[in-house]
């Protein structure tokens, strides 16, 4: 596999200003154009645990592949599918040794980019861990949140207004750990040089509405390091009600990509 990695994502998560404990975890695999945030379910035993245990699994299955021959980084749309189904047989395989551990959970989004012949972003997730494309001044939401409000939403038993004041908004349909046969929904979307990935838990859009976000990747001007650090810290004065997770990526050029390309796995705090 060639090292000129030019795909590079930065990371970075927060305990925020209310909880206790960061059920937050992060994994950039630069070398590997693999990038994933596991937010552990709140209120349910262990998911700390299940976080780690979702980002440790999809990791290990993305080294283990990348020793596969390939003409670029980066992983197939079926393999990012596979970490994340490997994840979650891994939760459910740890209750099974600790039933104390029984109901534990983890929202997952992970995004892998095949960048040739041009470049295309393919991303899994169950929960409501976001992706995001900054294109053009343009922030789009590339996932649909599983919860159980935009389940009623899509169905059309409840209207956008009432979604908006929907109790228990944030309960989730799908996560890891939630059902042994749960698959991950994937999208796969072609990007451009200039294009900025996000990834983010819900502790950010919790704090920032969506032309939020679009006004600091704005005004960051492309670079995904100091737009990361602005997407935290925003969340922060806003509040921090909860654990806040940002991962963004962007293309830089073959000698930056040689100093930046630092494989990074961030545990919870």
């Amino acid at each position: 596999m060639k090292k000129d990695t030019r795909w590079i994502g930065f990371g970075r998560t927060d305990v925020g200003r209310v909880r206790q404990s960061n059920q937050d975890v992060f994994a950039a695999i630069n070398s590997c154009h693999f990038w994933i945030i596991a937010d552990g379910m709140g209120g349910h035993p262990g998911g700390e645990v299940a976080a780690h245990l979702a980002v440790d699994t999809a990791t290990q299955r993305v080294k283990e592949l990348a020793l596969t021959p390939k003409q670029y980084p980066g992983l197939l749309p079926h393999e990012i599918m596979e970490c994340l189904v490997a994840a979650n047989h891994a939760i459910h395989d740890r209750v099974k040794e600790e039933p104390a551990l029984k109901g534990m959970g983890t929202t997952a989004v992970a995004m892998t980019i095949t960048p040739m012949p041009s470049p295309v972003a393919h991303i899994a997730h169950l929960g409501d861990s976001r992706a995001y494309r900054f294109h053009d001044g343009i922030l789009t939401q590339l996932t649909r949140d599983h919860t159980l409000v935009n389940l009623l939403l899509t169905r059309g038993l409840i209207d956008e207004a009432a979604a908006k004041s929907y109790p228990d908004k944030h309960v989730l349909a799908k996560g890891l750990g939630m059902g042994r046969e749960t698959v991950p929904e994937l999208t796969s979307i072609p990007i451009h040089d200039r294009d900025l990935m996000v990834l983010c838990s819900d502790g950010l859009t919790k704090m920032l509405a969506d032309d939020a976000i679009q006004a600091i990747l704005s005004r960051d001007n492309g670079n995904p390091h100091r737009a990361c650090h602005d997407l935290v810290e925003a969340a922060l004065r806003e509040g921090g009600e909860d654990n806040v997770t940002v991962i963004v990526c962007g293309f830089t050029t073959p000698t930056k990509s040689r100093s930046l390309a630092i494989d990074k796995t961030l545990p919870a705090m």
